[in-house]
């Protein structure tokens, strides 16, 4: 157990080294950019994205997971994989290029630039396809390790042609340009640091057999992904594309954080509870601990961040980004349970239950579409407000089947969950007040806030003992002995 307790730690380090040094880049970048570029210009590539996002889903869903999962899979299984999942890429590439046209009339005015960037952005799917399998293979041999290059080195060239792009006047081509370089850069400097290579090989009966387990989770997928673009489309056909854009841009800030957690819980935590899915003492174990960990960080930065968001938004972006306010408020609150809902889907999929994971995204996604339709035309606020709502289901429905499965109770759940939610409430209450005290602009009153914040939680948490702070004390401690030994 000490080995694999010190695997996942290490992983988890990695990994998480990897999304916030990449992230924070990519914050920089973006900010850089929001001032250069126009809603507008954001708004059109969330529009692109959305369709592209939805293929790499059809693609990519499913068959990454089976191979982590499945406890004997070797190099003709991967070697299957990436040949069937690059030449499907390539299918609905064909399809999407000659779609553009349809999809641009479809939306209407604003979007006259939509089919020359649907079909140059689409290039990232085939790539798409090939990092996929790069993925499944670092995380079923747990070197998380080699994420690490890849993804810096990717993430700073396609900022610098980003950024060049956009002072050049390339408008939002510069967003192209930053988004194709990422995904290509990251993918070629993954085969090189992984030296893994597919044999000339493929078989019909292990695709089957991954197939098998996989198509349940790349329905739920498709489902879960439609969904999601759904809004956007909805927002971008009903509203303009600066509505889109504002939405969009207040989901990417909490975003950021959140990829950042919830990303490292996904990729570490699915491996390691498949690794350890025949005991169930061990897998309900490794489970609660991410629930405790990723609730005591992820509702501090939720909650600060939406206390502070208004001078946030001024600061870094200036007052023609004001009205994404509200929406960065509303994607925070909604975000604090997303790592938790995470750690509970995570448990499924790793104990082989594809099928209640399926069941449980039509049954959430059903319910969010019915909300939709009924406040789509109200506004874009009635919209990202019905978030809320969406989140009070997700985590009812998520939770569930842990209770028959690995003997995980609500009650168990919501005892994990408290320390931070608390303890983030009343650091956000003393900020908030603070705040309106406060007589200074932008910068000075969100650095006070921020420190005051920070300087709470972790005072209240030594006060009542929280034991995750304990927890990540050690773990800090261990971190040392870990690089020691590899």
């Amino acid at each position: 157990m000490e080995t694999s307790k010190a695997k996942v730690l290490s992983g988890l380090i990695w990994k998480f080294a990897e999304r916030i040094s990449a992230q924070v880049v990519t914050f920089v970048v973006s900010i850089i950019l929001g001032r250069l570029l126009m809603p507008d210009d954001y708004g059109l590539i969330s529009v692109v994205t959305m369709f592209i996002t939805f293929a790499n889903c059809i693609v990519t869903n499913g068959f990454g997971s089976s191979l982590i999962q499945k406890k004997d899979s070797d190099n003709l299984d991967f070697s299957t994989v990436l040949y069937f999942q690059f030449g499907f890429s390539l299918v609905l590439y064909g399809i999407l290029f000659v779609s553009a046209p349809l999809i641009a009339k479809f939306f209407g005015r604003g979007y006259d630039l939509l089919v020359p960037v649907l079909r140059v952005l689409g290039v990232r799917i085939p790539l798409t396809a090939i990092n996929n399998v790069q993925q499944a293979y670092v995380g079923k041999k747990m070197i998380f390790r080699k994420f690490f290059l890849s993804t810096i080195v990717g993430t700073v060239v396609s900022a610098v042609v980003g950024i060049y792009m956009a002072y050049a006047g390339y408008g939002v081509w510069a967003l192209v340009g930053q988004y194709l370089t990422n995904t290509f850069i990251s993918t070629i400097i993954l085969a090189f640091t992984i030296r893994w290579r597919p044999e000339l090989k493929f078989s019909w009966s292990r695709l089957g057999e991954l197939f098998r387990y996989g198509w349940k989770l790349l329905v739920a997928g498709i489902i879960s992904e439609t969904y999601t673009e759904l809004r956007k489309g909805v927002i971008g056909k009903l509203y303009t594309s600066a509505d889109l854009a504002y939405f969009d841009r207040g989901m990417q800030i909490p975003n950021i954080i959140v990829t950042n957690i919830n990303t490292t819980i996904s990729n570490v935590l699915f491996p390691a509870i498949s690794n350890a899915q025949n005991n169930i003492a061990d897998v309900k174990a490794i489970m609660r601990r991410s629930i405790r960990m990723s609730s005591y960080i992820m509702c501090p930065m939720m909650f600060g961040l939406a206390v502070v968001a208004e001078p946030l938004i001024l600061f870094l972006l200036t007052d023609k980004w004001l009205p994404c306010v509200p929406y960065l408020q509303i994607y925070c609150i909604s975000y604090c349970f997303e790592p938790i809902q995470t750690a509970n889907l995570q448990a499924i999929k790793a104990v082989g239950r594809s099928d209640i994971f399926l069941k449980l995204e039509i049954i959430k996604k059903l319910s969010y579409t019915i909300i939709l339709v009924a406040v789509m035309f109200h506004s874009v606020d009635a919209i990202a407000y019905s978030l809320l709502l969406n989140t009070l289901i997700a985590v009812l429905v998520n939770t569930s089947p842990n209770k028959k499965l690995i003997g995980y109770s609500f009650r168990e759940l919501l005892a994990d969950m408290a320390p931070g939610i608390l303890l983030s409430a009343v650091m956000a209450v003393v900020v908030f007040l603070e705040g309106m005290l406060l007589p200074f602009s932008a910068l000075p009153e969100m650095i006070i806030q921020a420190a005051t914040g920070a300087v709470l939680y972790l005072v209240l948490s030594v006060v009542f003992r929280v034991e995750s702070f304990s927890y990540l004390l050690n773990t800090v401690k261990e971190m040392i002995p870990l690089k020691k030994k590899s």
